[in-house]
């Protein structure tokens, strides 16, 4: 067998399709590898290019291949997608990330580190149980008001109602005030995790001095911060602020030909939490604005003539391009000066 210079691989569960083609192109292994094989077939092999799609466990197999000496590269499952030819299957899957994966043009993934993912997954798991705080609170709610015990909007109205069944009101039957107890028993328990999940996320964010720098721009919490430092392990693969704005889904979706311009809302492409993050923190900037006025002429004259929503995606997007510049630059943020002063 001839030496494979650049193999697709399409990994899975149990199951991973090899696709490898020497250097003249010619397909020289097509073959399917069991879990526990991977690596010991990967060790066998000298260095070569492999692809992979950016999807599940694929950092975790990029980090061990660059261990054996390969050079990996991951790639936006959507950009491959085109290189499928007509029947989508393993096979054809891994032929189409080896021949991506080659592409002058094609864009990659970077590789996170293990302590990145592990930073990770105190998001996701935070987001997680902000979700099912919520569906706790809405529960409890839904089923008081059936006895016709209902509260206000907000904690202090839930918190009468919890209290309502700790003293096991008469007018809630007995059944149902042991199911109430669980639930109320079960947000009490989210709630504590919920508050040691971000004292674990701020102390991450205080710790890195490139978190540090970021939390000192206005709408950037620790919780950004954090969120900014482990999914981005080099700021620098973004030729500009904007194409960063574009990878999180913050500029305009384009619809245009002929050519003539046609420009609708953000694309919402890209990581979602982050972007969702960064509109949040941009809508505590205006409100206060609001409330309280501002420095920034910009906001100001973009308020005038602008709806909050449409003022708010706006500056998330001018956050996103100076959250890059402080992370490729080593800056820190700099309040604008007004020309008046």
């Amino acid at each position: 067998m001839d030496q494979a210079v650049t193999i697709g691989l399409d990994i899975a569960k149990s199951v991973f399709q090899v696709h490898g083609v020497d250097r003249s192109g010619t397909v020289v292994v097509r073959r399917q590898v069991r879990r526990a094989q991977l690596l010991p077939f990967f060790a066998k092999l000298p260095a070569c290019l492999i692809g992979i799609e950016a999807c599940a466990t694929a950092h975790h197999w990029a980090r061990e291949l660059i261990k054996l000496g390969h050079q990996v590269r991951l790639m936006p499952p959507s950009y491959v997608k085109p290189y499928v030819k007509r029947q989508k299957n393993d096979a054809a899957d891994a032929e189409a990330i080896c021949e991506a994966v080659t592409r002058p043009t094609m864009r990659f993934v970077e590789v996170k580190s293990v302590d990145q993912q592990g930073i990770l997954v105190l998001h996701r798991v935070r987001l997680m149980l902000m979700r099912q705080r919520v569906q706790l609170s809405n529960a409890i709610r839904g089923h008081m008001a059936e006895f016709g015990l209902a509260a206000p909007i907000g904690r202090e109205g839930l918190g009468a109602l919890i209290r309502l069944i700790a003293d096991k009101d008469e007018r809630v039957p007995a059944e149902a005030q042991m199911c109430l107890g669980r639930l109320a028993a079960q947000l009490a328990l989210i709630n504590d995790q919920i508050l040691e999940t971000d004292r674990r996320i701020r102390t991450n964010a205080r710790a890195t001095e490139i978190g540090r720098r970021l939390m000192g721009v206005p709408g950037v919490g620790p919780l950004l911060a954090s969120a900014l430092v482990a999914t981005i392990p080099d700021p620098k693969a973004f030729r500009s602020g904007r194409n960063w704005a574009a990878w999180i889904g913050l500029v305009p979706r384009q619809n245009s030909s002929g050519g003539k311009e046609r420009l609708g809302g953000i694309t919402k492409q890209g990581d979602r939490y982050l972007r969702q993050l960064l509109v949040v923190g941009a809508l505590a900037v205006v409100r206060y604005a609001q409330r309280n006025g501002t420095r920034r002429p910009w906001l100001v004259q973009l308020l005038a003539r602008r709806t909050t929503k449409i003022a708010t995606v706006a500056l998330a997007n001018k956050t996103a391009r100076m959250v890059w510049a402080i992370m490729t630059t080593g800056e820190a943020y700099r309040e604008p000066v007004s020309r008046a002063a």
